[in-house]
């Protein structure tokens, strides 16, 4: 089917079945294609004529991407998953046919996911809507989508690309992820989906919690108009939009993030957990290329936080530069925490090499200025710190 070799069994109505018109005929098949099943019990409607289908459909595999061939609706890579709903289709090879994939339940990796699509054919081009939810979303299952190694369904997920010819290019000690967007086949079917995560399991150390999109493609133009989630007990709110028939990839990321508490910020390290306050900030990034490393990594634009009142762990702030000396004394004597008036910086983007205008920490005893650079490109810093005592 679509050039690619199916194996399995079926069953049809009897023959005296097909003599009623618009008598539904009963079908039933169950095939695979590689590691992909696909299962179906039901009907056809008006079988002379294919006016339609209502079926118990059962889709699984190691890729939603891997569905493409067999179906022609493009989907992203992820890791193995499974699905089992309703579909009722109206079939006009004339004009357009619309397949409604009602009531679906299943598991993508260890999420689970349940939802309603509907794929309508036609021109310009095929377009699928629809609601998705995950009542408990592991993080790490959304890791392929944006090129994440991300655990043993990433791991399924990788070896489905590589029999497909493609290759994870993640080099040795790089954080920002190298794998690729693929973007040639954005142009073959518009899409117009709400997917909400309402429980979000991850590791301790990244504090996020529930998470929304409105996913937007169209001729290859796909945005997330908004992207909203939870993060240390504030909020994140972005828009993305990836110009997938730009050659490289053209992006663009407006980002807000509201009353993050640094506390929570990072869970794991001791030193955080007597740190009172909260963080606000804004960014605007523009890039060029076909993964995030690459988009970062020639990105342009700005970057602002604020944090006022608050309170820092004083080995926290030795740590980081200040006094190591102090440090040593602060470990041996206690750590009291010094109180932060207000902490702010400015960075301008150019290239993908950040450069602060303002990066201050206006503490009770020191006014702190920060300079230097930070490259997305080297994921490497260059700070000098230059406290100020007031006394």
């Amino acid at each position: 089917y679509n050039g690619e070799p199916l194996t399995g069994t079926g069953k049809i109505g009897g023959m005296l079945a097909l003599r009623g018109e618009g008598t539904p005929f009963p079908v039933q098949a169950d095939f695979r294609s590689g590691n992909t099943r696909v299962a179906f019990d039901g009907v056809v409607n008006d079988p002379m004529k294919m006016g339609g289908v209502d079926l118990r459909l059962k889709f699984s595999g190691d890729s939603l991407g891997d569905l493409y061939e067999l179906t022609g609706v493009l989907l992203p890579d992820t890791p193995p998953f499974e699905t089992d709903g309703r579909l009722v289709a109206k079939i006009d090879t004339e004009k357009s046919s619309v397949f409604d994939y009602r009531g679906f339940n299943g598991r993508i990796g260890d999420s689970d996911i349940h939802g309603s699509l509907v794929y309508t054919t036609g021109k310009p081009r095929p377009k699928l809507e629809g609601d998705v939810e995950s009542r408990q979303l592991r993080l790490a299952d959304l890791g392929p989508l944006i090129g994440v190694d991300s655990g043993k369904g990433a791991e399924k997920s990788k070896r489905s690309e590589q029999k497909k010819g493609e290759k994870s290019v993640q080099p040795a000690g790089k954080v920002l992820p190298y794998d690729r967007f693929e973007t040639d086949k954005w142009d073959v079917m518009d899409a117009d989906v709400r997917f909400k995560g309402r429980r979000i399991e991850h590791g301790s150390s990244l504090p996020i919690s529930d998470l929304s999109t409105h996913i937007i493609l169209k001729n290859a133009d796909l945005r997330l108009q908004p992207l909203k989630f939870g993060m240390a007990g504030g909020s994140i709110a972005a828009n993305i939009h990836l110009e997938g028939d730009k050659k490289p990839m053209q992006g663009r990321a407006d980002i807000q993030a509201r009353r993050l508490k640094l506390k929570e910020l990072m869970p794991d390290v001791e030193l955080m957990q007597k740190t009172l306050g909260e963080m606000n900030g804004d960014a605007e990034l523009r890039g060029s290329g076909n993964s995030v490393a690459a988009l970062l990594g020639n990105s342009n634009g700005n970057l602002k936080l604020l944090m006022n009142d608050g309170l820092v762990s004083r080995n926290l702030m030795e740590i980081v530069g200040l006094n190591v000396g102090n440090y040593i004394v602060g470990a041996i004597f206690g750590d009291d925490e010094v109180r932060v008036n207000c902490a702010a910086a400015n960075l301008n983007i150019a290239n993908g090499v950040a450069r602060p205008q303002i990066f201050a920490f206006d503490t009770e005893n020191a006014l702190i200025n920060v300079t230097g650079t930070a490259s997305f490109a080297s994921e490497q810093l260059d700070l000098t710190i230059d406290p100020e005592s007031k006394g």
